[in-house]
């Protein structure tokens, strides 16, 4: 779960940076979106992951 928790955090980084520095003018507002969803869903996957606290398996 943590794995998809950074996956998200990286991809809204990667869409923040395209949408709020201008480079793609014409995906302006569409960046923006998927930013906010990006986000979100890290956020949601961050929480899911501390509160099912499951322990790594053994070796």
């Amino acid at each position: 779960m943590l794995i998809w928790a950074n996956t998200f955090l990286v991809l809204s980084i990667i869409a923040g940076i395209i949408g709020f520095s201008g480079f793609a003018s014409g995906s302006l507002d569409f960046a923006k979106v998927l930013f906010a969803v990006f986000a979100l869903l890290y956020l949601i996957s961050l929480a899911a992951h501390f509160m099912t606290k499951r322990e790594p398996p053994a070796d």
